[in-house]
């Protein structure tokens, strides 16, 4: 029986006892009263009317005359006279009173009243016995009336006291729940804080679970940060912070592979001309700052064009990858305003020549760094900050204006959504689920997301897509029971209006709901950790699960997510990429996926291309593994 129940039959008990005892202890002296004083009574009148009767001539007629009058003028149950010898002389008896007493409650508390009882003399010799027995009919209508009000009245303060209590109970119950709550949460591993109760015992057990909460935070803060510097350290630059050239090129290459936004957009390769004049003439220090400024301008283009990443390939060239389709001319105005604003903060005279090159998927990254120098060899004669937007192949586009891509987009959607199918796999060759990328049928083909994800969102599809790829995920897992990944949008995160759509379209197919993996890159949600939180507390009552995929260069911020309950993360390819022979990453992957463990959540490795990579990921603790070189049982 719960503690809630037991307070409320503990509070009704108590009130039942104090009505019952109340009462039983009113009537009971009431009764007692009423006995005494009506035996006081009896005997009273029947020694005044014996007195007046002894005084009085002893004919019949004056004694009834007597014996009436008395009777009548007062209240009286039974007078009665007898003869020495018991015979009924005279005999006056009223029949009993309807005053509306229940007979139960009569009998229940009967009066035990004995009738007055005095001598009758005649001179000195006895004329009779006189019997006296007043009407005490009227005491049980008193004791009835009063019982009423009794009731009535602990009946109020019953219900007085009910609502105390529940509004009590109340009280104590939201704080009570909110910790039923909390430890819920932490034997979830999701180590969320509360708000202190006032209530003594209870504000102790919620500052020892917050302190448990936020000393999981901290150990996770503090862990994340030593696996973090030790991934600077493997995959930036040590001088400026942006990424070194093994890094961004395996980026660039998952991004021309990939099936999402990242598969199209703009390379921008800027040049500090003459780097060693420039060391000899600013020194060395002035010159690392310069540099680091540069990362910081590019990084700052690369947000507001909606997402990229800094790389240094050498000595002095810098590439920046900005995702998504891209119109080159504002890409361009854009970065000579930012290389001006560097030059200005710098202080300085720097030759800062650029070339742009627009990349899509299908391509190489040798074929576009290639495109980059040819134009970047051109941009240095032309001056110090000349911009050349290096010609790549030509190709012809599906369609040729925005309203002929919306058309077909729609269009395609409409008629339904294909899922292709990539295994997630663990050490026992289970299928954990499978990564299910969209198709769009569009002029006639079936296509990748790396094709229309960039026109999708750059018409603001996002979310008609999205929704579809869901009720097609969530059909095949109704017909074929298998479990399916699919990935949200950016856009889904802050879109409440699409969040309330999928949650009813997941509560609508509770079972296939709980087979549906979804996932976001690790940078959208952490960017907006606000709408992020918001949709893991909307979807997964659904019974879906919800994690990260590319995680990696924002892995320090976990600490943040330790009270959203996320299922899964999957690491980044840049760190799995040759992990069977590199020491530094197989210590960050057992870190992160101790971590992941310690708060309930898979560690999943995408970009896994040889069986040894997998094998290696697996004995470091792994749960499973995914991509082109895993093949399902």
């Amino acid at each position: 029986m719960s503690l809630i129940k037991q307070l409320w039959l503990t509070v009704i008990l108590i009130l039942l006892l104090a009505f019952v005892g109340s009462l039983a202890v009113s009537v009971t002296s009431t009764q007692d009263y009423v006995e005494q004083e009506v035996q006081i009574k009896n005997a009273d009148n029947a020694n005044a009317l014996a007195l007046s009767m002894t005084q009085m001539e002893k004919d019949d007629v004056s004694i009834e005359l007597l014996l009436s009058a008395q009777f009548d003028t007062g209240h009286y149950r039974l007078i009665e006279l007898r003869s020495p010898q018991g015979d009924i002389m005279q005999r006056r008896e009223a029949e009993p009173l309807d005053d509306g007493v229940p007979s139960w409650f009569v009998d229940l508390v009967r009066l035990d009243v004995s009738p007055g009882q005095a001598v009758v003399q005649d001179g000195w010799s006895q004329y009779g016995t006189l019997t006296l027995a007043s009407q005490h009919d009227y005491a049980y209508r008193s004791l009835w009336q009063s019982t009423l009000k009794m009731t009535a009245w602990f009946a109020l303060v019953g219900a007085i006291s009910l609502l105390l209590a529940w509004w009590i109970v109340r009280t104590i119950r939201r704080p009570l729940l909110e910790v039923v709550s909390q430890a819920r949460s932490i034997s979830a591993r999701r180590f969320t804080t509360s708000s202190e109760p006032r209530t003594l015992e209870l504000r102790e057990v919620v500052q020892a679970m917050n302190t448990l909460s936020g000393a999981v935070h901290t150990m996770l803060s503090e862990e994340t940060g030593k696996l973090d510097q030790l991934r600077r350290r493997l995959q930036e630059d040590a001088t400026t912070g942006a990424s070194n050239r093994t890094t961004l090129l395996e980026h660039l290459q998952r991004n021309l592979e990939s099936d999402s936004q990242r598969a199209s957009g703009v390379l921008i390769m800027v040049r500090v001309d003459d780097l060693p004049e420039v060391n000899e003439r600013l020194g060395r220090q002035a010159t690392d700052a310069a540099l680091r400024a540069l990362v910081s301008h590019l990084a700052q283009l690369a947000n507001e064009l909606g997402g990229g990443e800094v790389g240094r390939l050498n000595g002095s060239d810098f590439l920046l990858v900005v995702h998504g389709a891209q119109d080159i001319e504002h890409v361009s105005e854009s970065l000579k305003h930012q290389l001006t604003l560097l030059r200005d903060a710098v202080g300085a005279p720097l030759r800062l020549p650029a070339a742009l090159s627009e990349y899509t998927h299908g391509d190489t990254p040798s074929q576009r760094l290639a495109a980059l120098d040819g134009a970047l060899a051109d941009a240095e004669g032309r001056g110090d900050m000349a911009l050349v937007v290096a010609s790549g192949e030509a190709r012809l586009p599906l369609y040729t204006t925005h309203e002929a891509w919306r058309s077909a987009l729609i269009q395609s959607m409409d008629a339904g959504v294909a899922l292709a199918r990539f295994p997630v796999v663990n050490a026992r060759q289970e299928v954990v689920h499978y990564e299910a990328p969209s198709r769009l049928e569009l002029a006639g083909e079936w296509r990748s997301a790396g094709l229309f994800m960039p026109w999708v969102a750059r018409l603001q599809l996002e979310d008609k897509l999205d929704l579809a790829v869901a009720e097609r995920a969530l059909a095949i897992i109704e017909t074929d029971q298998l479990p399916l990944g699919i990935n949200l949008s950016g856009r889904a995160v802050s879109d409440m209006a699409f969040i309330k759509a999928l949650r009813q379209r997941l509560e609508h197919a509770p079972e296939a709901a709980r087979k549906l993996w979804i996932e976001l890159p690790e940078s959208t949600a952490l960017h907006d950790l606000a709408s992020f939180r918001l949709l893991c507390r909307e979807l997964q009552h659904t019974g879906v699960r919800i994690g990260l995929e590319h995680v990696g260069s924002e892995f320090t911020r976990l600490a943040d997510l330790h009270d959203l309950g996320l299922a899964f993360l999957k690491f980044d390819a840049s760190l799995v990429s040759g992990v069977d022979q590199a020491f530094d990453q197989q210590t960050i992957l057992r870190g992160m996926a101790t971590l992941a463990h310690s708060l309930g959540i898979l560690a999943i490795a995408e970009g896994v291309k040889r069986p040894e990579e997998a094998e290696t990921l697996f004995d470091l603790g792994l749960d499973a593994v995914t991509g082109p070189g895993v093949k399902a049982p």
